[in-house]
């Protein structure tokens, strides 16, 4: 198999996700990102997975015709199964699409689009019809996340191709270019290469960047919003999954998973395979959020209706240990906590601010999606 190494230039790779949860520069793909409500870098996280330090930042929304490229809404045939998917964070919002899998509301997207949601509402574009999505599993690596509509039935899908994209093939992209709901937009293009390899960026200038491989690299308009969206071929067909686009210059390069990568990803989180990368479900959630600058896990607040406050742990109060583990520190809370799926029941013990040792045993609450 020949590989395409990216090499990054003038025009950066960004994740196609909108909001404060989906957008890393130049090659992810484009979730279109709302403006975050707060700075996130913040002692919210000991009881879960860590979520980004710094939200995403808001990029300009699509305007038809600003690039000379030929867009248009979408139809209702190339909108048929597609989503609007829009997740709140801890630190803000994010928007992206997605597409039906089946009648009962299996919905696949981009990981980035969903990761930090603590609650996820998926829109069918062609019934306007809103539903509350469960979070049933990713592989961050390969970018796939699905999700389940509650209370869906009847929907229809998307048709997948069974025929892999080739070079010269006329494709359309089709998403929720610039998060902002309504219609889908439809940019027409080719095929450029397959087989490519890129790194995208963070927007928020962090070192390091996200390594996504064997993608479909397209001459077609893809912009924030679009990640999760429809690659159709010439016959309408998805052949492909918005990922990840260039930035940085007018002339936009579009990177998506091809949809036997996405199909495969699917069948092992629906198999409940959790190797390869794939990870299921929602992880423990306590609710504390600790100080920073402390090396013991003291904490500084107590989420409301939390596991932590139904305890009666507090601010000030320093956590010691998870089901009889010490913990002496704010990682190895964060790794006890976080070993928990949601649900489970587990006893912390902590030393309240005035001296005294406490215990609880707590049902842990749902962790923002990892």
């Amino acid at each position: 198999m020949t590989r395409h190494p990216l090499a990054l230039g003038t025009a950066a790779l960004l994740l196609v996700a909108t909001g404060a949860g989906g957008a890393a520069v130049a090659t992810h793909l484009l979730a279109d990102e709302a403006a975050p409500t707060s700075s996130a870098a913040t002692t919210q996280v000991p009881t879960t997975p860590e979520v980004p330090s710094t939200p995403y930042v808001r990029r300009q929304s699509y305007v038809p015709g600003a690039t000379g490229r030929d867009t248009a809404d979408a139809t209702d045939e190339q909108s048929t199964g597609v989503v609007e998917i829009s997740s709140t964070l801890t630190n803000g919002t994010s928007a992206g699409t997605g597409l039906v899998l089946d009648s009962d509301g299996t919905i696949v997207t981009n990981h980035h689009v969903v990761e930090g949601a603590t609650a996820i509402a998926v829109t069918v574009v062609t019934t306007a019809r809103t539903y509350t999505a469960r979070y049933v599993g990713a592989n961050a690596t390969t970018d796939v996340a699905v999700l389940q509509l509650e209370d869906a039935s009847g929907l229809t899908p998307v048709d997948l191709s069974d025929t892999a994209a080739a070079v010269g093939d006329e494709i359309t992209s089709v998403g929720d270019a610039g998060g902002d709901g309504g219609s889908l937009t439809a940019s027409p293009g080719t095929v450029a290469a397959l087989h490519d390899d890129i790194t995208v960026e963070s927007t928020d200038g962090s070192p390091g960047g996200t390594a996504l491989t064997d993608l479909i690299r397209m001459d077609a308009y893809v912009v924030p919003g679009d990640s999760g969206g429809a690659v159709l071929d010439a016959d309408g067909e998805v052949v492909g999954m918005n990922v990840a686009a260039s930035s940085g210059t007018s002339d936009v390069t579009g990177y998506a998973i091809p949809v036997a990568t996405v199909e495969r990803v699917v069948a092992q989180i629906e198999s409940g395979d959790t190797g390869s990368g794939v990870e299921l479900g929602y992880d423990g959630y306590l609710g504390v959020a600790l100080d920073p600058s402390a090396g013991a896990p003291l904490v500084a607040e107590v989420t409301h209706g939390s596991a932590a406050a139904s305890a009666g742990i507090a601010a000030g109060d320093t956590i010691t240990r998870v089901d009889g583990t010490a913990v002496g520190t704010t990682d190895e809370l964060r790794a006890a906590i976080s070993a928990h799926a949601a649900g489970d029941r587990v006893t912390v013990t902590w030393t309240t601010a005035t001296g005294s040792n406490e215990s609880a045993t707590v049902t842990l609450g749902e962790a923002p999606v990892s």
